[in-house]
């Protein structure tokens, strides 16, 4: 059993913007709060992940690693509409890797840093860029951006 355990912030500059970002690519074959079934491409890889509800900032979390031609597949032929297109940039800070996903598309203008701890109630220093804490808000939630695309709020 994996258990995730992140915060999650709004970005309020660019002070952040020092290193590459990744692509990703992700949609969802399930989308209730109970429980998703996300797909996503990171380059050339493809994973499944399931997630449980989130309680506090806490929730369980399986991902497996499956072929990318079939992750490309699932993305156009099965997933929820819109898909997630997003860069994410990895930013050590303090001890901890903050990963920022500045998101294209529907959700084109949305900048959040995520960071992952060991506990809910872990101290870590925050990096000047970083501004309100959404962790709380399902708005935010990949998984919601689909059904309310931040470019329609």
């Amino acid at each position: 059993m994996g258990k995730e355990i992140e915060r999650k912030f709004l970005v309020k500059n660019d002070a952040w913007r020092s290193v590459e970002g990744t692509k990703y690519r992700q949609g969802y074959l399930n989308s209730v709060k109970e429980r998703t079934v996300r797909v996503r491409t990171i380059d050339d890889k493809g994973f499944l992940t399931v997630k449980g509800i989130t309680v506090g900032a806490t929730r369980l979390e399986y991902e497996y690693e499956v072929p990318a031609s079939d992750a490309d597949e699932m993305l156009t032929e099965l997933c929820e509409k819109p898909l997630i297109e997003k860069k994410r940039y990895k930013i050590p800070f303090g001890g901890f890797t903050f990963e920022v996903d500045e998101f294209f598309g529907e959700n084109e203008g949305l900048i959040v840093a995520e960071v992952e701890l060991e506990s809910e109630d872990q101290v870590f220093d925050k990096p000047a860029w970083l501004g309100e804490e959404v962790s709380g808000d399902p708005r935010y939630f990949n998984s919601n951006l689909i059904k309310h695309p931040f470019t329609k709020w």
